[in-house]
């Protein structure tokens, strides 16, 4: 083996396209042609004297020998990063590109101006902002923080918990003026409900009253979206009664063009979490950024530290 020709720049490719699965998306990533991607490949290979990737049609997938090789360039890539970081740290300001997952509709709302924020304080700081309603595979999708709302099972990751996002029942003021004003949970069960399609158990509202016994009352509706800021809109149209996040609509609220409902009562919270990739988690603009997120999310309206 010629070990002048294991480059870290082939190392970094390699690890990439073995953590994406798809060389074309690490070409996009990288601001390379694939055709470089694959001559990285092929040459890191070559000096390695074994096949790391397995290549099909579909898929590409790391061979047994490409799975120890993988660990081994995690390690030292995040070492050579760590030590350029730490020769400079007292000598340039933060510099490098970080990527972000977040919920479409708080990323919309709330966390764009937040990333704004945060560049106006780390100019040398790319961010690319992924904002979506789907679970992605932060790894696979070379993220390094990703913002999730609700209960987490992904336990590979490094948590860091924001708090909890406070939400409340509202419906525009014609729409209330039309079906009534409840005064109960259970009237609720008359009124059109405006439900999350991509989450469990919106067919039952779980209410706790002033006098701490919670309320359980059936939420249907003609109307199921997959997108917080469709909710946004559907109460804005006057479709109905929806729980929401203050986050969400507090400025609707008020500027009079939504009304809370059944104000006594409160919806149980929803746990607001950063999930940070390890090996990134050590990366000084990570660090700077998961920092940075965890103080300044008490700006975000309903949105309190546990």
């Amino acid at each position: 083996m010629n070990k002048s020709d294991v480059t870290l720049e082939r190392m970094h490719s390699f690890v990439r396209v073995a953590e994406r699965g798809s060389m074309s998306a690490v070409s996009r990533e990288l601001g390379v042609g694939q055709s470089t991607i694959t001559r990285h490949l092929r040459e890191l290979e070559e000096a390695v004297g074994v096949s790391l990737l397995s290549r099909t049609t579909r898929r590409i997938t790391m061979t047994e020998e490409g799975s120890r090789y993988y660990a081994k360039c995690v390690q030292i890539l995040r070492l050579v990063e760590q030590a350029g970081q730490e020769v400079c740290s007292t000598c340039s300001a933060p510099a490098g590109a970080i990527r972000v997952s977040c919920p479409a509709a708080l990323g919309v709302m709330q966390i764009t101006r937040l990333m704004i924020e945060f560049q106006d304080q780390y100019p040398g700081i790319e961010v690319d902002l992924n904002l979506t309603d789907t679970q992605v595979d932060l790894v696979h999708a070379g993220v390094d923080v990703a913002i999730r709302m609700g209960r987490l099972t992904d336990s590979t990751m490094k948590l860091r918990s924001l708090g909890d996002s406070h939400r409340f029942l509202v419906a525009a003021p014609n729409y209330l003026d039309s079906h009534g004003r409840p005064d109960e949970p259970r009237d609720l069960s008359g009124m059109q409900g405006i439900r999350m399609s991509n989450v469990v158990g919106t067919d039952m509202l779980s209410l706790t009253g002033p006098d701490g016994r919670e309320h359980r009352v059936p939420f249907g509706g003609r109307l199921r979206v997959d997108l917080g800021l469709a909710v946004r809109e559907a109460l804005l149209a006057g479709r109905g009664v929806a729980p929401a996040h203050h986050w969400l609509v507090d400025d609707l609220v008020a500027a009079g063009r939504l009304e809370p409902v059944l104000t006594d009562y409160s919806l149980p919270p929803v746990p607001v979490n950063m999930l940070i990739v390890p090996e990134r988690a050590d990366i000084a603009r990570v660090r700077l950024l998961v920092e940075f997120l965890t103080e300044r999310i008490a700006t975000v309206p309903g949105i309190k530290r546990r």
